[in-house]
């Protein structure tokens, strides 16, 4: 475990530089990240679903509806980082982070009861873990943000942001239960090995192309009330 542990950190180290570099250095790097880490995620989608069904109508269905909810999604991440700035989707990515990271160590240092049979290592404790760390982890990001003086969106910790942050680690978590629950049909474990310790891409970025396109469009629909 400990091996597997010392995989996921290197990973994840790695994997934080390459996501800053992309979206910090300029517009072209960022394309050129989410097109790549999206074309992954893509083939990762499609080998599940080959597994999933044989009639070619039911694939050819779902591979379109994936592609297209990718194409979306590629889409809203160029345009929140020219619209808002790339602090603000440093912000969603985080939050997400906050989630996985929530529900793997709480999950499994208090354990308990499971939360769904889709996904047997999930806990309920993991699921409280992963609210609470999305909610202070990305509160103390603010902070961060804030002595810079970089004001992407709203900063200000507030009744609404606190929500928000809850139904972000919801959708973080709904994301990871679908893949989850696909992955459970298609009997396979991860969807990839690119990524050692982690498994593939869209074992990692299951929760976030779910959470950021829902949290953008809660984000607004709050800031209405």
């Amino acid at each position: 475990m400990i091996g597997n542990l010392f995989k996921r950190f290197i990973t994840s180290i790695l994997l934080v530089f390459i996501l800053l570099f992309g979206l910090f250095y300029n517009n072209y790097t960022w394309k050129i990240l989410v097109i790549f880490f999206l074309l992954i995620c893509f083939y990762e989608f499609y080998k599940i679903i080959n597994k999933i069904y044989r009639n070619k109508i039911l694939k050819i269905i779902s591979v379109l509806s994936i592609f297209f909810y990718l194409f979306f999604f590629y889409n809203l991440l160029i345009f929140i980082r020219v619209k808002f700035g790339e602090e603000t989707v440093l912000i969603l990515i985080i939050a997400c982070i906050f989630s996985d990271i929530g529900g793997y160590f709480v999950g499994k240092l208090i354990g308990g009861p499971k939360l769904t049979k889709i996904s047997p290592n999930k806990t309920i404790s993991g699921a409280f873990g992963s609210i609470l760390f999305t909610v202070l982890g990305t509160y103390f990001f603010f902070i961060f943000l804030n002595k810079f003086g970089s004001e992407p969106v709203s900063l200000k910790f507030s009744i609404k942001i606190f929500i928000w942050l809850i139904l972000m680690s919801v959708y973080c978590q709904l994301g990871d239960l679908i893949i989850s629950y696909l992955k459970r049909k298609a009997k396979i474990k991860d969807t990839g090995k690119i990524l050692p310790g982690h498994g593939g891409i869209l074992d990692r970025v299951d929760g976030i192309i779910f959470a950021i396109p829902f949290g953008v469009l809660t984000y607004f629909l709050i800031a209405l009330i």
